[in-house]
């Protein structure tokens, strides 16, 4: 039995969609921090999708992951720089309300205890990578040293998570050809689980 991911793949590139898509999602990853775009559509989620499509041969590997790369890290210069301009004042605008009191103390309070380690760890959290950026450019942290924790975190966080989407579709087409749906169905569990443990720990980190 054929992938279900590869008859998408297909379908993608006999649409012609695949450029739009491409653009598409490395647009999410740089909107995530430029505009906290990140509490609707994480960025893992549009770079774990462009790396199950580069793996079917929809565009090469190697050209989504330098989009990838230099979208994540242009966003979150971009959301350093609105901090930088508009300061605090970004917090009670309708945005910030949007994102909430709480969540923009838990990460100033993260920020203030790690600085830099907050701009490159905070690459593997939704709530940080969207808003650590901005509270980068609100406490005036020189923009120089904020690239170099921004770049280092963005060329290994993209990284990362781009290859986990390659590696995971080439096992799904690899279990789903052996076992089937069986296979299907356990690597729906095993995602359920994943995404359950994700909240989870992105709970504990809020509750700090």
């Amino acid at each position: 039995m054929s992938s279900w991911i590869h008859t998408a793949a297909d379908w993608l590139v006999a649409q012609n969609l695949q450029t739009p898509l491409f653009i598409l999602l490395i647009f999410f990853v740089f909107m995530e921090a430029a505009a906290f775009v990140g509490f609707v559509l994480p960025g893992e989620t549009s770079l774990i999708i462009g790396g199950v499509l580069a793996q079917k041969g929809v565009w090469p590997l190697w050209a989504f992951l330098i989009a990838a790369i230099f979208g994540a890290i242009a966003g979150d210069s971009v959301g350093y720089k609105v901090g930088r301009h508009f300061g605090p004042r970004i917090e009670v605008s309708r945005l910030g309300r949007m994102v909430g009191a709480k969540r923009w103390r838990m990460a100033q309070r993260i920020f203030d205890k790690y600085h830099g380690g907050a701009i490159f760890f905070g690459r593997a959290q939704a709530i940080l990578r969207a808003l650590v950026p901005a509270l980068a450019g609100m406490n005036h942290v020189p923009y120089r040293t904020f690239l170099k924790w921004n770049a280092a975190g963005g060329i290994v966080f993209s990284t990362i998570v781009v290859l986990l989407g390659y590696e995971f579709a080439d096992r799904l087409a690899k279990l789903e050809n052996a076992l089937k749906y069986w296979a299907i169905a356990f690597l729906a569990v095993v995602i359920a689980v994943i995404f359950y443990l994700k909240n989870k720990l992105e709970k504990v980190i809020e509750a700090e």
